[in-house]
């Protein structure tokens, strides 16, 4: 019993995190509308920059540094804190003004993946900026531990609790007494009103981004000591910080920071009991990070149609679709540039192509369901990658054969895949994108990094043969043959040439329908709900092809080939090239991780380390400046060229918008 009690009290840290990560998400959401994934990362920056501060006096900059001290005398502890936050709340403000403010009347879309490139930036240049690997974290909080039933207490667990109910209270306080704050949540329900009324919300939505910032960031730097130092859990803890705001509806403070604490605890109890003679060992790993994605699952669809949506000035217009149309001549250009571009590489530009056009094809993925069907999908590389790990199993212990073995592991990611989307048949929009990217974490974890499930040392995968014909990548010291280039260009032609086909068809429309407007999509017949499970289904299908040609292109499969980050960097070259094209989907796969792009950033420009930051820039220009991606900006060019001499633009179709008769939620919650 003690080491129960002592394992809830040690959860108590992390459900700190939670709760004020928690209660920021429920702020900003009040004051904007958006649920903002870079929470996490706006913290992540606060603590290594105290960090840095109270190692050897430097305070890290995004661009330069400036000496505050050395290492022997290094800033003290409360101006280092100071600092910290302060840049926290900078990065908050930063993020209004430049980013979320110019997105204020944009679709649901455009806002989630403009948070999560802001998370992605803001990650990417923590690693980049700060010597990650030598930093640590000092004492902030007293060092004291006392007795409680047998358990071994620590006094920095209790204060960092109490410290999440004060922020918490503080944030209740502010929008419950004050002006400001009354203010804001009556902007919440009619903007116009609140500008009427003499007060601006783009003004008061900047006070909650900065408050939101500066608490995230305290909380990071008084719990740091006790949880470590890390570039990339800090930024996750978003998902159970979304998962336990989404029990308050989004809208209550008290139930976010409660809910916040329980979890963090409970999260630690699963830990201790993970230790247990009777607990599985298949469950020892993963279970408590697959807590958050059911929680996500269960709120959303109890309260779903309960959260409140943010009053805006005007509706949210979707992008415009361009409909495929199949051309022989360009079809084979396509191909021959292809075929040309193989035979004339060899080694890691020739690894570059095939990975390019694997790439495109879970772009495409990406294509059908969020830029067709509207449903936002943050977890298309854990689709990927549960085919990937699936082929593993089923051509080393079951012997099936190529092409079949592709085949059986892409259902398996199908079947996961329509698990996935359920929730999309109560929630759209933000809220599904929390439940995929809760999906993708849970995945992560409990079967990409189960040892029980996938060995440490690597899962093999058995050469791909087709009628005694070797199709495998390597042979000898040949980094990619050309048999096997030529393979995934026929895997993936076909597959692309066939959802294209399904795009202009009677499949095609009836995702456009749903996208624009569920109600009158089933008024007209079309069973919106098979729809969606449909979409989700083909999606996942695609990914997971694609996932199994990443594991044939390697040989062995690790943890590492299907992590959440290359899923939303993929997400983020697939919105740069334009979510709504398959020549969008083909951009990405040349820049998306490992692809073209990729290679001649590190092999020719020597910028590598750089490619995340690039990736995330990137996209943060692209929702803010052109959300239609490049793909969009080049056909509105040439439209606009056409009808300047007279010529009739390319096809193109933008669905009706649903009339503002509340059929649909509000701006905010629309998808796109």
């Amino acid at each position: 019993m003690s080491q129960f009690i002592q394992f809830v009290f040690l959860g108590l840290s992390v459900g700190a995190i939670y709760s004020v990560f928690a209660s920021s998400l429920v702020g900003i959401y009040a004051a904007t509308g958006v649920i903002n994934f870079a929470q996490g990362s706006i913290a992540l920056w606060a603590v290594y920059v105290v960090a840095a501060l109270r190692t050897d006096g430097t305070f890290v900059l995004p661009i330069g540094k400036i000496s505050l001290g050395s290492e022997d005398d290094p800033t003290a502890m409360v101006p280092a804190i100071i600092i910290g936050v302060a840049t926290a709340a900078i990065w908050g403000l930063l993020a209004h003004l430049l980013i979320f403010r110019p997105l204020r009347r944009a679709p649901a879309l455009a806002q989630v993946v403009a948070s999560v490139g802001l998370m992605l930036f803001i990650q990417a240049l923590v690693t980049l900026r700060f010597e990650t690997d030598s930093l640590t974290a000092l004492p902030v909080l007293p060092e004291k531990t006392f007795e409680l039933a047998g358990a071994v207490i620590n006094v920095s667990d209790l204060l960092l609790a109490a410290t999440a109910i004060v922020i918490s209270a503080l944030f209740w306080a502010y929008f419950r007494l004050t002006t400001l704050g009354v203010a804001t949540r009556a902007g919440s329900e009619d903007e116009l009103a609140a500008r009427l009324a003499g007060f601006s919300p783009d003004r008061l939505a900047a006070i909650v981004w900065v408050m939101t910032g500066a608490a995230s960031g305290l909380i990071v730097v008084l719990g740091a000591y006790t949880i470590g130092l890390d570039s990339a859990s800090y930024t996750f803890y978003i998902i159970p910080a979304l998962a336990v705001a989404l029990v308050g509806r989004l809208t209550s403070f008290g139930i976010a920071c409660a809910a916040g604490l329980v979890l963090g605890s409970f999260q630690a109890v699963i830990l201790w009991a993970s230790t247990l003679d009777w607990w599985p060992s298949w469950a020892q790993t993963g279970v408590g990070d697959a807590v958050p994605f059911v929680i996500v699952v269960v709120a959303l669809f109890l309260l779903g149609g309960k959260i409140p949506s943010r009053g805006s000035l005007g509706e949210a217009k979707m992008p415009a679709v361009t409909i495929p149309r199949i051309r022989p001549i360009p079809v084979i250009a396509v191909i021959a540039a292809v075929v040309i571009a193989v035979l004339l590489t060899s080694g890691s530009w020739r690894f570059g192509i095939v990975t390019s056009m694997i790439l495109s094809l879970i772009a495409l993925s990406l294509v059908l369901l969020t830029g067709y069907l509207g449903q936002i999908s943050l977890a298309s590389m854990a689709f990927a990658g549960t085919a990937g790990f699936a082929l593993s199993k089923v051509t080393t212990n079951w012997g099936v054969p190529f092409p079949f073995s592709i085949l059986i592991s892409a259902l398996f990611a199908t079947a996961v895949g329509v698990v996935v989307g359920i929730p999309a048949l109560r929630i759209r929009g933000a809220q599904l994108a929390v439940v995929t990217l809760a999906a993708a974490l849970a995945i992560q974890s409990f079967l990409f990094n189960n040892p029980s499930i996938t060995p440490f040392e690597g899962n093999l995968i058995k050469d791909p043969k087709l009628l005694g014909w070797d199709l495998s990548v390597r042979q000898g010291t040949e980094l990619t043959t050309f048999a096997f280039s030529m393979m995934v260009l026929v895997v993936v032609g076909v597959l692309t040439l066939i959802v294209m086909r399904f795009m202009a068809g009677s499949t095609g429309r009836a995702f456009l329908a749903v996208r624009s407007n569920e109600r009158a999509a089933a008024s007209v017949g079309i069973n919106v709900a098979a729809t969606k499970l449909l979409g989700f289904a083909l999606s996942a299908f695609l990914a997971g092809v694609g996932g199994c040609l990443i594991g044939y292109s390697r040989g062995q499969l690790s943890a590492a080939s299907f992590t959440v980050v290359v899923g939303l960097v993929l997400l983020a070259m697939t919105y740069v090239g334009g979510i709504t094209s398959v020549w969008g989907a083909f951009i990405a796969g040349i820049i998306g991780p490992l692809g073209v792009g990729y290679v001649f950033l590190t092999q020719t420009l020597d910028l590598g380390q750089y490619y995340q930051l690039i990736a995330a820039g990137g996209l943060l220009l692209m929702a803010v400046l052109n959300p239609v991606g490049l793909v969009g900006a080049v056909q509105e060019s040439v439209a606009h060229i056409k009808a300047r001499f007279g010529t009739s633009p390319a096809t193109k179709t933008s669905p009706p918008q649903p009339p503002n008769d509340n059929s649909e939620p509000k701006a905010s919650s629309h998808v796109g």
